[in-house]
């Protein structure tokens, strides 16, 4: 068993919050790169075999462009918070072809209190989001089994957030998933607190959640013509 993050790696992200300049950044830069982004590109690295059981076609990619690891720098240019730092440290673990066709991926995010784990389909384009809608109208058993088993449930929440407030349009009211068709992400997660984060069976416990979130991974890519 190996441990990743530490108290330090939380430290810098809580400083990171107080302190979102690049001053600070640049000051505390080796702190950045010894306590969070390192370690996580190890953690990255090691579930490479995990996910692999898990599909064949998901990348866990540890390269410094491109890869896993989302960049610590944000893209402020279309918003009104011009902070140039991310608070957190997020990787996605994404399907091959996601470079040519819209993909799920599996998700870990690290930020004091905040951490979590998760899978799915996040802020979709509109055509994406027909696919599966259409996909989970004409085919609801198997969308029950992906997304609604009861062990699953029990341990992952699905994101409530950004829904319709009415049924989407060519939809049945009284569909049995009616309230899953409003949806405009598609994303099981759960939380993962710090304990755990810092603890030195993180990378089994996420790599069980990889294969727990498997079937509703893999029914997504179902609906979007992907292999798994």
């Amino acid at each position: 068993m190996s441990t990743y993050f530490t108290p330090a790696s939380f430290k810098f992200l809580k400083g990171l919050a107080r302190h979102n300049e690049k001053a600070w950044f640049e000051a505390h830069r080796a702190d950045y790169e010894a306590n969070v982004r390192d370690p996580f590109v190890r953690l990255i690295t090691d579930l490479q075999p995990a996910l692999a059981e898990v599909s064949e076609h998901f990348r866990a990619d540890p390269r410094g462009n491109g890869g896993s690891l989302f960049r610590i720098y944000r893209d402020a240019r279309f918003s009104h918070d011009k902070s140039p730092y991310k608070t957190w440290q997020g990787a996605r673990f994404f399907h091959a072809r996601r470079r040519q066709v819209p993909a799920p991926s599996f998700y870990l995010h690290l930020q004091p209190g905040e951490s979590f784990v998760g899978a799915g389909l996040w802020h979709p384009e509109p055509d994406t989001q027909r696919k599966v809608r259409q996909f989970i109208f004409d085919n609801p058993g198997s969308w029950k089994a992906a997304a609604h088993e009861s062990k699953l449930r029990k341990r992952f929440d699905l994101e409530e957030e950004e829904k319709l407030v009415r049924p989407p349009r060519g939809f049945p009211a009284d569909f049995e998933f009616i309230e899953d068709l409003k949806h405009r992400n598609w994303v099981l997660w759960r939380s993962l607190d710090d304990d755990t984060m810092t603890g030195p069976k993180l990378r089994q416990t996420v790599a069980a959640d990889l294969a727990m979130l498997a079937p509703f991974v893999d029914y997504l890519c179902a609906a979007l013509d992907l292999e798994f």
